[in-house]
């Protein structure tokens, strides 16, 4: 990683930014614009580097965001939790043969986690 031309730093890959911010926002109460992102990133970013990660972050539907004054205020969509899911589903709806995958899936479960899993559709199919 090289260092940034104006002092900020090494420069750091989309991902790991986004994955940086998105933090920040699980942790705070509330949405976040740009600024507050920007200071609590303690100048690691610059103000418009954070509007164009955000901004991509809400394209890709992992952000929402509502109007605050003259900026928009950013949230993340779900909890982390939420987001593994997100990632879960996207690699069953990617594969050709999606039996195949959750049989293999669950074939690598512990016992612990399949006897979850099977409490959790019970519980979402009750009666059947």
């Amino acid at each position: 990683m090289s260092a940034d031309p104006h002092g900020r730093g090494p420069k750091r890959a989309n991902g790991v930014r986004e994955t940086q911010i998105l933090g920040l926002l699980q942790q705070a109460d509330g949405a976040l614009t740009p600024g507050e992102v920007t200071e609590l990133l303690g100048g690691e970013l610059t103000y418009s580097s954070v509007v164009t990660i955000l901004t991509r972050m809400h394209t890709k539907d992992v952000l929402r965001r509502h109007a605050r004054g003259r900026a928009f205020a950013y949230a993340p969509v779900t909890d982390d939790a939420g987001f593994a899911a997100r990632r879960m589903r996207t690699v069953l709806e990617e594969r050709p043969d999606r039996e195949a995958v959750l049989a293999r899936f669950a074939d690598e479960l512990s016992d612990h986690d399949a006897d979850l899993l099977r409490q959790l559709l019970d519980d979402q199919h009750p009666g059947q």
